[in-house]
């Protein structure tokens, strides 16, 4: 039986088809196989790292401040009255003594002037019974008797005088009158405050170390402070808290500084630093500085047999060369370039730089 035409063209179709798959697996897998060439991967990581010296250094701890007045003092009335007379405006400055708040005298003056009167009249009754005690017309304890009248009447005029001078309500050191608390007509009690004042020449800068740093700070070191203005004002610790802050756990210190002119103002910000000795300190470079899977700021390094290590550190100050750091120890290889990549304990190639 004779094919028709196009039956014959399908055959032929199909038969190079197959040819060419057939062909295919047997020589192209081979050529494959022939290329393909086993390229060993690269595991060991390039990092660059610079030799870093250890350096003795005077140390510094640094906290968050703000400055404070050296004392703060309600002044308050001793006695009773109305408030008749308020000479000091407030925010002025004042000296010690200036009268602050004046209550009305009332009878103050009229009780003075009694006990005055009195006094007189008690000293002539005690010259009168001792010249008749020296002729024999007095005992010698009438005599007695008129000096203790006499000392009374004393004691009562030195008591007028105090409620005299109770009306005046006066500042009790200088510095500056920061808050009036009566107005004129009002009463004050005895205890009821007649305003505020504030000593700011000294002044304190004031902040809260943390417990890590506290133990390195003594009284009487030399510290200074840097305002929100850029002002510096030196000083010296006053005092250190031995007992922590329950809640933050850090201890209060007390820089005491002079402020000529009480020029600054309490309650500014400032940075403070605090002579802590001497000690270790490595100048590593900012970028240096990376954080591991703690959380912990550090640095990373290479050692001896070519792994890499990580170190916590303390930042001790921040210069345009780069930052002093205190935790680590001898000279170190610290990781500059491709810190951030690798890992403690993975092997290195190290590129050094200077």
């Amino acid at each position: 039986m004779r094919l028709k035409p196009q039956y014959i063209f399908i055959l032929a179709l199909v038969g190079v088809v197959l040819i060419y798959f057939v062909g295919r697996t047997v020589f192209g897998g081979a050529s494959e196989k022939a290329q393909a060439k086993p390229v060993a991967p690269s595991t060991t990581p390039s990092v660059q790292a610079r030799m870093t010296p250890e350096t003795v250094r005077e140390l510094e701890v640094s906290i968050r401040g703000r400055t404070e007045a050296a004392r703060t003092v309600v002044v308050r009335s001793e006695t009773a009255g109305v408030v008749a007379a308020t000479p000091t405006p407030e925010g002025s400055f004042v000296r010690q003594g200036q009268v602050l708040c004046r209550l009305s005298v009332d009878a103050r003056q009229a009780s003075l002037d009694q006990a005055h009167a009195a006094l007189k009249s008690r000293q002539l009754q005690r010259k009168a019974a001792a010249e008749l005690a020296a002729k024999g017309y007095r005992s010698e304890t009438q005599v007695l008797e008129a000096q203790a009248n006499l000392d009374q009447a004393t004691a009562a005029v030195r008591a007028a005088e105090i409620a005299m001078r109770q009306v005046e309500i006066r500042a009790p050191f200088a510095g500056v009158f920061d808050r009036r608390d009566a107005e004129i007509g009002a009463y004050l009690s005895p205890g009821q405050a007649c305003g505020a004042m504030i000593e700011l020449n000294p002044l304190l800068v004031v902040g809260d170390a943390p417990e890590t740093e506290a133990g390195r700070l003594r009284a009487g070191a030399p510290a200074r402070a840097k305002l929100v203005d850029g002002q510096m004002l030196n000083g010296r610790v006053r005092y250190v808290a031995r007992d922590a802050d329950p809640q933050t756990r850090t201890y209060h210190v007390e820089v005491i500084v002079p402020n000529t002119g009480n020029a600054v103002r309490s309650g500014l910000s400032a940075d403070l630093r605090i002579a802590a000795g001497t000690g270790a300190a490595h100048l590593v470079p900012v970028s240096a500085l990376v954080l591991d899977a703690a959380g912990r700021q550090g640095v990373r390094y290479v050692m001896a047999d070519g792994r890499v290590a990580f170190a916590p550190v303390t930042v001790l100050e921040e210069t345009a060369d780069g930052m002093w750091v205190r935790g680590l120890k001898g000279a170190v290889n610290v990781i500059t370039v491709g810190q951030s990549f690798v890992a403690e304990g993975q092997k290195v190639r190290v590129a050094q730089v200077r």
